[in-house]
């Protein structure tokens, strides 16, 4: 067994020093591996660069040679000894849902970051010690056999269970089915637990019953408290970190709604992409880019379902619901990488710039695109069959297939379970939506009807959107821009990171709007490469970076409200 010691002298310098012991069989060289990437997040995160001091020694405390042969692999030279010891220092300040801290207030360590495997004993069970103070706590979904000692089947589950250790968590505990759901929070908020437990225990039953039943023996939402605004979550095996703020505010409608939305977001992971998983991922390669192309399934079914559950189980009105859905489209629609790069293609660029804003209209969100390409989906489905069949059904027999068997899906089991369960050919959804540049408006507004909705264009409130088809955003005290629409009369004179100085004369000093009211030319001086141009920006009389949102349609027939009470669970 390999057992990994964490402990730290002074907190303050978030250094935490590792140590790993490992046994020694045969006189032979070994090589270690720290990952470059972590579940979740598919990029390169290159965790190795946070490492410092590292060094390897005898069960006598003597220096064995070692050398690095990549950047995060390091080569131990072989040993009569029969045991080795491994030592670093790992800088943990990294304060969000997939990194990790250190203060005088907590230990936060997602393993995954820091710590290393031994290449060929990755199915050994290992022991992992924590040197903290007595009257901490540990949240984890690790096995505890002491208060200050976890366990772990191999090294994969090892660096998927996240842990808090501090003196200040606050839990508690619902059950549904039989199953334990634990709700921890570190960091200063005063949760409403008669609130919180009853909301958390209605989308648990509600994912519960659309599975049939729970990969798990047992759940932990680990929640990151923070004073500041924030969020970010990260789904685990058993388990998932959130990180929000401001911890003031955690009962307040905004910050809570999107507590509850994350919440339920990560705790759909526990079935899909967790154990529903593409074929590329089956086991997850640690030591480099893992690219598949069903980001659109991973991520954007998972984000329909974690807003739109809420509305299903009645934690969300159709009302609030409708608000998260339209902020989806607001992000999709507000550039024109649509025209561009397919989801599917997006999906494997996330190793490229999947996380960035990237250059210009490049690409798409899996988690936009592949929530609204979701919702198509499962309403197209619902149509074929007469509300007898939806992706419901198509997420069960993902389960059935090929997450309990761990047996990983490929892009075309996929389509073929869809149109297993629509009963016919899809063959045009999936080479338009999902393969495919063309634009979702039609398909979306098409399969909204059915529910007695529509996709409304809207003029984008911001005038000089609207107007001109750009828009700015602060750098400091400096008014740049941000975004052009391509073709737009923007696109034309302006450029991207201009700093805007002067509108017909005037300074601008927060009342740009005052400044474009009611007029379609204006003159505007600005800083281009630091050096001071004016150009002269006139409208055109069309309407630019148009909004759209869902509506329900004031004529529905009673059909279509059937057909919304079947999807929504909430009357028309």
């Amino acid at each position: 067994m390999i057992h990994y010691y964490i402990s730290y002298i002074n907190p303050l310098t978030s250094f935490m020093q590792i140590q790993m012991v490992i046994p020694v069989q045969e006189v032979m060289a070994m090589e270690l591996q720290l990952p470059a990437w972590r579940p979740g997040r598919y990029e390169l995160q290159n965790f190795a660069q946070k490492v410092q001091h590292f060094r390897v020694v005898d069960a006598q405390e003597q220096p064995l040679k070692f050398k690095k042969i990549t950047k995060d692999r390091w080569l131990i030279e072989g040993t009569e000894q029969t045991e080795v010891t491994v030592l670093y220092n790992f800088y943990a300040h990294q304060m969000d849902a997939g990194g990790s801290w250190l203060d005088e207030t907590q230990l936060y360590i997602n393993p995954v970051n820091c710590m290393m495997s031994v290449a060929g004993l990755e199915n050994q069970a290992c022991q992992l010690q924590l040197t903290i103070p007595p009257n901490w706590q540990i949240a984890t979904g690790l096995k505890q056999i002491n208060p200050h000692t976890l366990q772990a089947a191999s090294y994969d589950e090892l660096v998927d269970c996240p842990l808090i250790a501090s003196a200040n968590l606050q839990c508690q505990t619902y059950w549904v089915n039989s199953i334990p759901f634990h709700v921890w929070f570190q960091g200063d908020c005063q949760p409403d637990w008669d609130v919180l437990l009853t909301d958390f225990k209605k989308f648990t039953h509600a994912q519960l019953q659309l599975f049939g039943n729970f990969p798990v023996s047992e759940y932990h939402f680990l929640n990151q408290i923070l004073p500041y605004r924030f969020y970010h979550g990260v789904e685990h095996s058993n388990s998932t970190v959130i990180a929000l703020g401001p911890g003031e505010l955690l009962m307040t409608r905004d910050v809570y709604k999107e507590l509850l939305g994350v919440s339920c977001h990560e705790l759909f992971h526990t079935w899909n992409i967790k154990q529903i998983r593409p074929a590329e991922m089956m086991p997850y390669d640690y030591t480099g880019e893992n690219y598949f192309r069903t980001g659109y399934v991973a991520e954007g079914i998972t984000t329909y379902y974690g807003d739109y559950l809420l509305a299903r189980c009645g934690v969300f009105s159709t009302d609030q619901y409708f608000t998260e859905l339209n902020e989806v489209f607001r992000k999709h629609f507000d550039d024109q990488g649509q025209h561009y790069l397919s989801v599917a293609d997006s999906s494997f660029d996330l190793w490229l710039d999947g996380y960035k804003p990237g250059i210009p209209d490049r690409k798409v969100s899996i988690y936009h695109k592949g929530c609204i390409a979701a919702l198509i989906l499962d309403l197209e489905i619902r149509k074929i069959t007469t509300n007898q069949k939806s992706l419901d059904d198509v997420l069960r027999s993902l389960w059935q297939q090929f997450g309990k068997t761990q047996t990983g899906y490929t892009e075309q089991d996929y389509q073929c379970l869809a149109e297993e369960v629509a009963g016919q050919s899809l063959q045009m959804y999936f080479d338009d939506i999902i393969n495919g540049t063309v634009p979702v408006q039609d398909s979306l507004n098409q399969t909204l009807l059915y529910v007695g909705c529509t996709l409304q264009p809207t003029v984008n409130p911001g005038i000089t959107e609207a107007r001109f088809g750009f828009r700015t955003s602060f750098n400091n005290t400096n008014l740049l821009v941000s975004y052009i629409e391509p073709n737009s009369p923007a696109a034309q004179v302006l450029a991207l990171e201009d700093e805007l100085v002067a509108i017909n004369g005037r300074k601008i000093e927060g009342n740009l709007a005052g400044l474009v009211q009611q007029k379609s030319t204006l003159e505007i001086t600005l800083f281009r490469n630091k050096t001071l141009r004016t150009i002269t920006l006139v409208a055109d009389g069309k309407p630019h970076l148009t909004k759209y949102l869902i509506r329900k349609l004031p004529a529905a027939s009673p059909e279509q409200r059937e057909n919304f009470k079947n999807w929504i669970n909430q009357a028309f």
